[in-house]
Formats: structure tokens, sequence, C-alpha cells
């Protein structure tokens, strides 16, 4: 968190001109007003982030910010989104997480340019039809309200590819979302419709107990939105052995909730695609949910960066990364078999991205069951329908992996 001292310090270049032109700011200090000393960037300012402070309301004339297109305000106290959003004319990404909003004006949304709209974790028990008129929405996160529906105008968000609605309080998943010809990427789990089939699949489980006494915690591996993994050493009996060691945080993520992802971990069991599970951590003194999993080769790497502002759905690749046909055959045939053994114990990964997808000379790995979410085995309809966005994933993959193919093809230029 920003200090206060860093916020002076920060309002008074603003004030001395010295942050003129900036096209992004950032500003998290606790404050309870919007300061309108930002506004002297009114003529610059693109990507403006104010999260992390106690805000309840934007300013009625925030579209003086007129070339505005990315506005976080996350963490904060507000209880509605602000209705002058919807006159922004270049708002295209919204992100709202962990308020306490409980409702939205169908005024509130900017329908010509939005295209990633987040209000994770809040307290909606719905959400605007005016989302429906949004043309170029790909991005819609949801997950953790109290939403029961979606509004049938949705089915009119022809380019909508990224869908969460983890942790809500549908009975039912709505049957238009199978109708929408872009829809890749879907997490549904913990809503009352899948808890059951969640604790039926998790109870045919042979879950295998690790005393947290014998595990001494290293460095830090990673930190995700769900929990802190880290290298560590598990003490047997006459034995030593180095493993990974994912440790949950309470509480809500933007894809659902970790018991979900320790649920979905368990569930997929062992396949060499996929990062595995020894067992699940006991006695823990503060009652943490662990996994203890098998400690991946440190020469994996991971195959692309996540989204981007800019690309919003499609995963980014360094500008001088190719693949050999081998290396892309390799790549989709171990990802499709992982997908495939996800699918047979009753699973749709739900985030198959090449960003989840570690790769080296021999091995490739797809990790990160965050937006996994349980299938309805005993519905075999829409199971299949289910799997068809999967399907689709793998297809967005693959043609990824032809194009970093076709770059080891192209004639260079000589000096």
């Amino acid at each position: 968190m920003t200090s206060p001292k860093t916020q002076d310090d920060t309002l008074s270049q603003l004030k001395a001109g010295k942050l003129q032109g900036s096209t992004s700011f950032k500003l998290s200090a606790q404050l309870t007003q919007f300061p309108a000393e930002i506004f002297e960037l009114a003529d610059s300012l693109e990507i403006l982030d104010l999260s992390g402070n106690a805000l309840t309301d934007l300013p009625a004339d925030l579209t003086r910010l007129k070339k505005l297109r990315i506005l976080f305000c996350s963490n904060n106290q507000f209880t509605h989104l602000p209705e002058v959003l919807g006159r922004c004319e270049h708002l295209s990404m919204i992100g709202f997480k962990a308020n306490r909003i409980q409702h939205i004006p169908e005024s509130a949304i900017p329908t010509h340019t939005l295209r990633w709209f987040i209000v994770t974790d809040n307290a909606l028990t719905h959400v605007p039809h005016a989302l429906g008129e949004c043309s170029k929405l790909q991005k819609l996160m949801l997950a953790g309200n109290q939403l029961s529906n979606l509004p049938a105008s949705l089915a009119h968000c022809h380019a909508l590819e990224l869908l969460r609605i983890s942790a809500n309080q549908f009975q039912t998943l709505p049957d238009f979302l199978f109708d929408l010809p872009r829809l890749t990427w879907l997490a549904y789990a913990g809503n009352p419709f899948c808890d059951a089939i969640e604790h039926t699949l998790i109870s045919q489980q042979t879950i295998t107990p690790i005393d947290w006494q014998s595990l001494t915690l290293q460095q830090v591996l990673g930190e995700g939105a769900s929990g802190v993994t880290y290298q560590a050493v598990m003490q047997h009996k006459d034995a030593r052995e180095l493993v990974a060691v994912k440790l949950f945080k309470s509480g809500l993520t933007s894809d659902g909730l970790p018991r979900c992802e320790m649920h979905a971990n368990m569930l997929a069991g062992e396949h060499p695609n996929l990062v595995g599970v020894k067992g699940v951590i006991h006695n823990h003194p503060q009652g943490i949910q662990g996994l203890v999993m098998p400690l991946l080769d440190a020469d994996l790497k991971v195959l692309a960066k996540p989204p981007s502002y800019e690309s919003c759905t499609r995963d980014v690749y360094a500008d001088d990364f190719t693949l050999t046909l081998q290396q892309a055959q390799m790549i989709l045939n171990g990802v499709t078999q992982a997908a495939e053994h996800l699918h047979a114990h009753g699973l749709m990964h739900g985030d198959l991205y090449a960003h989840n997808i570690l790769w080296g000379a021999e091995k490739v790995v797809l990790s990160d069951l965050g937006g996994a979410s349980f299938l309805p085995l005993d519905q075999p309809g829409l199971t299949q329908k289910i799997l068809s966005l999967e399907a689709r994933a793998l297809n967005i993959l693959s043609a990824e992996l032809q194009a970093m193919m076709t770059r080891s093809h192209e004639p260079t230029t000589q000096g």
C-alpha cells in the first residue's frame, strides 16, 4: 500500500505539473474522495488505478478524462457502480473487484466500448440487461456474488469469450451460454447445482493425509490469486524428498473458491502431463488447507504470458519465440491428453491457456486448476455442450502454436 507521504508526493507532482502528459496513473492510500488533481491529466490519461482505497463514489464529471480507457477501483467501498462510467466514451475495461456492490444501474454500462468487466467478490443479486448491448464484450468476471441467473440479453454478446460465474447461487447453467458463438473459457464451480456433483466425485477419492510436521518450507516458487506455492522438504520415515506445497488463501479468487481448486487437484490425480498430487495437508496449526505436489523440473518454462489489456482474451507470446513442428506437436499432444484425462475424471479445466502450460525438451505440463469446474456426468448432453467449449480452447491453442511455427519460417531482413 502506498504511504501517505508517497500520496502527498504524487499529488504534489500532479499539482506542480510534473506528471503532465502521463497516460497511466496509480494511487493507493486509503483515499475517501477522488483527488481533483487527477483532472490535471485530463488530456492524456488512459489508465487509472485507484484500487486499495476507501472510495464510495466517483465524480459526476469523470468524463473530463476524455481518453480514459481502463479504470480499476478494486478493494474500495463502493455499494453501487457509478453511473458516470456509462458516459465515458472510450472506457473498455472496468475493474471493481472486492467492493460491496449490490447494484449496477443500467446507465452505468458503457455499452459501445466495454470489452472487459470485472465485478468479482461483491454482493450482486442481478446484473443489468444493458450488458447484452455490449457488442464488444469479451471478458465477464462475476464470480463470488449472489447471482442466481443472468439476463437473457447476454445471448446477444456474440463476442463473449471468457465467463466466470463461480461461487454464486445458480441452480442450473443458463441454456443460452452454449449458443454464444465464441464462448471458450467458462468457470462455474461453487454453485448450488454443482456442489452435489463435487461432493459425489470427491467422496470417491482416496486422499493421502500428509502431516504438517513432516514438511519444512523453503523458498517461494510462485504466488497466485488462490495461494502461495513453496518448495519444501517432506520427511519420510527413512528418507527426505523435495516437493511443492501449495497453501490456499481463505476467501475467494478471481476464478472461484479455493476449496473447489483443491478438490479439482485431488480429483485430477496423476497424469504425465499434469502437476499431480501427493496428498493433502493435515494438522496445520492455523487450519490452513494445502496440497503437497511433486516438484516440477526447474527447466520447464511457461509457454506465454497472460493476456494484456490490449489482447484481452489472448495470451502474449514473446516477440522472438518460435517453435519447430516437433515441439508444437509435443505441446499440443501433451495438453490434449491432459485435458482428456481431466474430462474422464469429471473435470473441465476452464482456463486452458498457454500461460498455464509449462514445457521443456521432453515434457509438457498443463497447470492451474483454479478455473476448473465439475462436470454433470449424469447429464451427458449438458456435459457434451460444456466440453465443446474446451474443444474450442484447444483449437485456439493449436492455431497459436501453428503461428509460432510460421514465425520460424519467416525470412529475416539482412542489414
